[in-house]
């Protein structure tokens, strides 16, 4: 996980993650050992469904490492889990990867280019910092550079950033890549053990969910 506390805004090498053991104890993953309970729930955007959430950044190389197992897993999630990404910045100058994602989202766009921006990022070794270097990137993808750009700009984009923002805050994201499942628990990497531990503690919070709500 790339602590908020530790971020320097240069990527870092990548290093193992912090482990634990085992994810599950008898019984079940451990609250306070492998997930976090919020002290103040929140509320959730899709009535009806266990909602988890992506806190992510562009820029951090354990959210690189994390996205193909969690794109599988994501895949895989039943009808009754919706699941969003959030991407978040630890430093102003880092907004640009959040507008740049719900633009994509906004321009249908992500299927394709969510992955090629981190790869952009932590393959080539370029951050995306600047607008004429994400224009140039999206016209190499085959989308328009200036629509794209617009598209970041604009005021409905701008509206998801303060959302994410709020997000990020309500949550209390100190590090990423984080799982957040039904407003009411947290987990990761760092804290169940592996990334692939904490999808399975996220399997095992959903099922919690599915108990106890309305």
């Amino acid at each position: 996980m790339l602590n908020r506390r530790d971020f320097t805004g240069a990527l870092v090498a990548m290093g193992g993650v912090a482990t634990t053991g085992a994810t599950q104890a008898q019984g079940g993953p451990v609250e306070g050992t492998h997930y976090m309970r919020l002290a103040s729930p929140v509320p959730v955007s899709v009535p009806g469904k266990v909602e988890v959430l992506e806190f992510f950044m562009y820029s951090c190389p354990h959210c690189f490492q994390f996205d193909p197992a969690l794109d599988a897993w994501v895949k895989k999630l039943p009808a009754d889990v919706s699941f969003r990404r959030v991407p978040v910045a630890f430093r102003p100058n880092l907004e640009i990867h959040q507008r740049l994602y719900y633009a994509l989202e906004a321009l249908n766009q992500l299927e394709t280019l969510h992955i090629k921006a981190f790869t952009t990022i932590h393959v080539e070794h370029k951050m995306l910092l600047k607008d004429e270097d994400v224009a140039a990137w999206s016209t190499a993808n085959g989308l328009d550079g200036a629509k794209l750009l617009d598209t970041m700009k604009s005021f409905a984009v701008a509206g998801k950033v303060r959302a994410a923002k709020q997000a990020m805050e309500a949550y209390r994201v100190d590090g990423v890549p984080m799982l957040a499942i039904q407003g009411r628990w947290t987990t990761s990497g760092s804290t169940a053990g592996t990334h692939e531990k904490a999808l399975a503690v996220a399997d095992y919070l959903i099922a919690q969910a599915r108990r106890t709500k309305a």
